[in-house]
């Protein structure tokens, strides 16, 4: 059996998906004109993309589902894409859901309900202890925020590297992140969520702001068509990572649902493989722009997919500089 080498914890959704013509405005109906229902959920959305580049039975989920027909499936797909799920919880009631609107340019609005997601618990990330410890990245994404608290505290006395994404956590506060931000070696936010955060839009700000919870702590901002930034010495070092031209490789988005999951799977599997940060998020960048061009929420691309990607890609010099 082969050893876990990226563990994900947070929340495994069935998506939703009403694709329509463009968003509404408040109070406006819209014409739906296709339904699609799938697998998502920031969590799971992670294990799957770093599976799909690491192989069969190197990625773990940690998360929970409902008793119902939903979470059979969800399972299932699991299972299928080579994710290890001794850590899914299985508990009373609903598995959680999103539904979610997707203009034609693959813009979106997200409604999540949060069903069994919201009853996962210290003593899960307990009863998962040596997974986590024996891995090589930990990526924590949206589970209940005891349970980040718990699983950061966890793996950083084990000296596995972490990744947080925290997502609607972000409105807390940088106060109220702090327990959890000191044991994070690199904190992934889209841009606005980085400014709202730390109250400022430049980068050296940004990381000086951070740096005064964890001072080893790296930045990651996601900043969809503009690509990323790496923010590293407390905002000292600051490095733009170039995106992908769609446009110039003659495709096109259709749905920007799971790129940021698809950048996060890439990203930490990259690590797992001992890729330096650079390197990384190049990857992550060609992980994401591939995703867009896919409708379904799990789009993200196999190692072989993204090997030839990213190689067009830059042989092409289609980065945008």
């Amino acid at each position: 059996m082969r050893s876990v080498e990226v563990v994900s914890i947070g929340a495994i959704n069935w998506d939703i998906n009403l694709f329509t013509k463009r968003l509404p405005s408040p109070g406006e109906e819209v014409e739906v004109v296709k339904i699609t229902r799938v697998p998502g959920g920031t969590g799971a959305n992670v294990a799957v993309a770093a599976a799909r580049i690491l192989g069969p039975g190197r990625v773990a989920f940690i998360g929970a589902l409902g008793g119902d027909e939903i979470a059979e499936h969800q399972i299932a797909n699991l299972i299928a894409e080579g994710v290890e799920v001794s850590g899914v919880k299985r508990v009373a009631g609903e598995s959680g859901r999103a539904y979610i609107v997707i203009d034609d340019n693959g813009e979106n609005e997200i409604h999540a309900y949060l069903g069994a997601n919201s009853l996962l618990s210290r003593h899960d990330v307990q009863a998962n202890q040596r997974v986590i410890t024996k891995s090589k990245v930990l990526v924590i994404t949206d589970p209940p925020f005891d349970v980040a608290e718990e699983a950061s505290s966890l793996a950083n006395k084990a000296n596995v590297p972490i990744l947080w994404d925290p997502g609607v956590y972000v409105a807390r506060g940088l106060a109220s992140l702090a327990p959890a931000l000191r044991n994070v070696d690199y904190f992934i936010l889209n841009q606005l969520e980085m400014e709202g955060l730390t109250e400022t839009e430049t980068p050296k700000l940004m990381g000086a702001k951070l740096s005064r919870t964890n001072p080893k702590i790296k930045l990651i901002v996601k900043q969809g068509s503009k690509g990323a930034l790496l923010i590293d010495r407390g905002g000292e070092e600051i490095t733009s990572i170039a995106a992908i031209s769609l446009q110039s490789l003659g495709m096109r988005a259709t749905n920007t649902v799971g790129c940021g999951d698809s950048f996060i799977g890439a990203f930490a599997a990259s690590k797992a493989m001992g890729h330096d940060d650079l390197e990384s998020i190049e990857w992550s960048n060609c992980a994401a722009a591939f995703k867009a061009t896919r409708l379904e929420t799990r789009g993200s691309p196999t190692k072989r997919e993204l090997d030839d990607f990213c190689r067009i890609a830059f042989h092409e010099h289609l980065i945008n500089k």
